[in-house]
């Protein structure tokens, strides 16, 4: 299940609240959550990189 990346919490992935962000779907326990994913993704993304070196 994934992961609202906003609170935490566990959300199915059929929830009414998701954004679109980058081409990949990111999915929230609330409208609340959804419209601060929204208002600034950057802030809650983690990238994951490459693995080696500085």
């Amino acid at each position: 299940m994934p992961y609202d990346p906003v609170c935490g919490k566990k959300v199915r992935p059929d929830s009414e609240h998701y954004y679109e962000y980058h081409g990949r779907m990111y999915y929230f326990c609330s409208e609340k959550c959804r419209k601060e994913f929204a208002y600034s993704p950057g802030r809650y993304i983690v990238e994951e990189r490459g693995g080696g070196g500085c």
